[in-house]
């Protein structure tokens, strides 16, 4: 059987209008019509009967507890690779992040993460994403800590996890990834200028000691 969580990339808890807006968003770029050549379009009409199935089974609260029921049993699930379709949003992902529309960037590359998070390149990029878009940042934290869970010794991970951090105004956690980047890049002037930022100047915080250590 399937599971039509993991296949609409949605948590078991979601709402109806959550699975909804997420098989709209998936429906229209996976859509039968979209494809020209005949193998692939047989490919995404199957595919887009099993996206339509699960939508109607995970909206019908009737349906939708038996489909838990069998998912709790142990159920093997079959007939469906979440990797493939992570990458699918993954490129699409990368197209719109190039051409500067980084909203829909990091629509796509959520979807590649909620089907398929086990991708620290998809994670880091979302995480990109998100600096480019205001609000977005808590999101983006998520998934570059989880990047940094299955590579942590990217230095360029604890980059973007700085800058994160410090836009969502803890710089204490940015202090330190950023401390980290620049032991993988000594050179990486960006980051000294965002660490210089987040220290005291030693030199001015000697003659405010001074000052106000000076007895009257």
């Amino acid at each position: 059987m399937n599971n039509y969580y993991d296949l609409l990339g949605v948590s078991r808890d979601a709402t109806e209008a959550v699975i909804r807006d997420r098989f709209r968003l998936i429906a229209r770029d996976l859509h039968p019509d979209r494809f020209q050549d005949v193998e692939k379009k047989k490919v995404a009409e199957a595919r887009f009967q099993v996206m339509t199935e699960a939508v109607n089974v995970l909206t019908n609260p009737a349906r939708r507890k038996a489909h838990d029921f069998d998912l709790d049993k142990g159920k093997v699930v079959e007939g469906f690779d979440p990797q493939a379709v992570a990458r699918v949003y993954l490129a699409k992902g990368v197209k719109a992040y190039k051409e500067g529309d980084f909203v829909q960037a990091v629509q796509h590359f959520d979807l590649s993460v909620q089907h398929w998070n086990k991708d620290p390149k998809a994670l880091h990029y979302l995480a990109l994403a998100c600096l480019k878009v205001p609000g977005q940042a808590r999101k983006g934290v998520d998934a570059i800590e989880l990047a940094l869970k299955i590579d942590p010794l990217n230095g360029l991970y604890h980059r973007e996890a700085g800058k994160l951090y410090l836009q969502a105004g803890l710089k204490s956690k940015a202090e330190r990834h950023l401390e980290e980047a620049l032991k993988w890049n000594p050179q990486d002037s960006e980051v000294s200028r965002q660490l210089a930022g987040l220290k005291p100047d030693p030199e001015q915080k000697n003659i405010l000691g001074t000052f106000f250590g000076r007895k009257g």
